[in-house]
């Protein structure tokens, strides 16, 4: 075999920096545990001031889903998770799509059946499995067959007659593998326990086990972050990286995110993806300083942290090797806080969507309803419920008038509407500082707590128990003629009929 093509792949791999790479497939939505994993990888080389690569891993096609790429970007882009090289921006050791590079695989599969590291297997599907019982009594599924034994003769004849083969790792039946993970430590496997898996198919594409150390080489990656369901499939890979003659890089295993202690997330359960929580209304910034929590721990108390404090004090040797719960309640606390810190004007952009799809009156000022809401949010979609009476007054109860503390009752509250009518009326400045000392002045004026004219007031204008903002606010918002229209409605509510019976409810 020619080694120079070889010796020229080698000679392109950058070397003596750190260079990370999330690897996603494009079969669907972002999960909670790809998103974590691509959040770590990207720490990794940003507080080492590496290079971080964005790979689809597209060889198998069975599963792939149309618009799943876009859909990684989107997510990578919305996270502020930025990639140095990838198939949109290349790179030194492009293509960054697998498929693109299916003629890199058929070369390194023949150096590796010429390394004595694989070997060609003509059994068609299901056959050559057998039963191994192992030391410890347990039984395991493998493959063992004669092909390893045939010739490079019978091999040829096979090959000549159309017979459809694929290409197998050479597992050694002795001794043990041993590897060394971040998170795990040092693991020792006897390769008794292995089998020797697909590389390449029939089809010519290679497995995911075979085409990402091939690609982890090629692109220079020194630290791989991975779910922990690869941990039995790490021997495999530092057996590959040995035939070849390869440097191992550093394995970081993560513990699934579970829904509970005895389930993971999924997404045919219902548990949401990235997208899934923004529709919920959460925070892309607040999704990220949740999930980067998930499984590690920063050593502080602090929990809050910006993208940039977190590639700045991450280090994986933090990450737990328990599995961690994902918990929406905690997550509902983290998107609070960052609602609380956002800037009116940031605010306002968020949550502007959400206040169109709450109140549908084109006279009233967004602007003045998005202070009432900010602090009192777990997410944006909590906005629009809480808005509806503006458009419309509902129908309520009159014994939304009786309050305890505020010392009201039906027959005061009527009085208190009456008394604010003629106020208002006279008014000719309608502004929230204008409202707010009309009402003052008159509880002043009337000897009256404030809360005897302001609590009437409030449901005369809402028909509602609780409001985003008090009694001035949502005068001030509804504007001086609706403000009166709806009083005027409480009045004639509240005012007893002929019989003394109060106003039947509206």
């Amino acid at each position: 075999m020619d080694m120079t093509w070889f010796d020229q792949m080698e000679a392109q791999i950058p070397k003596g920096s750190v260079r990370t790479r999330f690897a996603p497939s494009p079969t669907g939505y972002m999960h909670v545990g790809n998103l974590r994993t691509a959040l770590y990888t990207w720490l990794i080389a940003r507080k080492a001031g590496g290079t971080f690569i964005l790979r689809i891993e597209d060889t198998d096609q069975e599963r792939f889903v149309e618009g799943a790429t876009e859909i990684i970007y989107s997510t990578l882009r919305k996270c502020g998770l930025d990639w140095d090289e990838g198939p949109d921006l290349g790179g030194p050791v492009g293509p960054y799509i697998q498929t693109e590079r299916r003629g890199l695989y058929g070369k390194y599969a023949d150096l590796l059946l010429e390394k004595g590291g694989g070997y060609r297997c003509f059994c068609k599907p299901g056959e050559g499995e057998v039963s191994v019982t192992l030391p410890n009594g347990s039984v395991i599924k493998k493959h063992k067959c004669g092909c390893p034994s045939l010739t490079p003769q019978e091999i040829q004849a096979k090959l000549d007659a159309g017979e459809p083969s694929v290409i197998r790792q050479k597992i050694p039946e002795t001794g043990t593998t041993t590897f060394s993970d971040t998170v795990f430590g040092d693991i020792t496997v006897p390769n008794a326990e292995l089998s020797d898996n697909v590389l390449m198919k029939t089809d010519g594409l290679p497995t995911y086990n075979f085409a990402n150390v091939i690609d982890d080489h090629l692109m220079g990656i020194t630290h791989v972050v991975r779910g922990s369901e690869y941990l039995s499939s790490a021997p495999k890979y530092n057996l590959l990286y040995e035939a070849f003659g390869w440097e191992v890089p550093t394995y970081i295993h993560c513990s699934p995110v579970m829904r509970d202690a005895h389930n993971k997330m999924s997404k045919r359960h219902g548990d949401p993806s990235y997208e899934d929580l923004l529709a919920l209304g959460y925070l892309s910034e607040a999704v990220v300083n949740y999930v980067a929590l998930l499984g590690w721990s920063p050593g502080v108390e602090q929990e809050i942290f910006s993208l940039k404090e977190l590639s700045e004090i991450f280090d994986a040797k933090g990450i737990s090797k328990s599995p961690a719960i994902f918990d929406m309640e905690k997550l509902n606390y983290f998107n609070s806080s960052y609602l609380k810190t956002l800037s009116p004007e940031d605010f306002f952009t968020v949550a502007e969507p959400y206040l169109k799809q709450g109140i549908k009156n084109p006279h009233i000022d967004l602007r003045l309803v998005a202070p009432l809401l900010q602090t009192r949010l777990n997410t944006l979609t909590e906005i629009p419920p809480m808005l509806d009476f503006f458009d419309t007054l509902p129908a309520y109860s009159n014994v939304l008038y009786l309050h305890k503390k505020m010392k009201t009752n039906e027959e005061n509250s009527l009085e208190a509407l009456q008394m604010v009518v003629p106020v208002f009326e006279a008014m000719e400045e309608w502004t929230f500082q204008s409202v707010h000392d009309a009402l003052i002045h008159l509880a002043e004026e009337k000897g009256l707590k404030n809360g005897r004219i302001m609590w009437p007031v409030r449901v005369a204008v809402s028909g509602k128990p609780t409001t985003p903002g008090g009694a001035v606010e949502l005068c001030q918002i509804l504007g001086k003629e609706e403000t009166l229209r709806r009083i005027a409605v409480g009045i004639q509510q509240l005012t007893p009929n002929p019989q003394g019976i109060i106003g039947a409810t509206i």
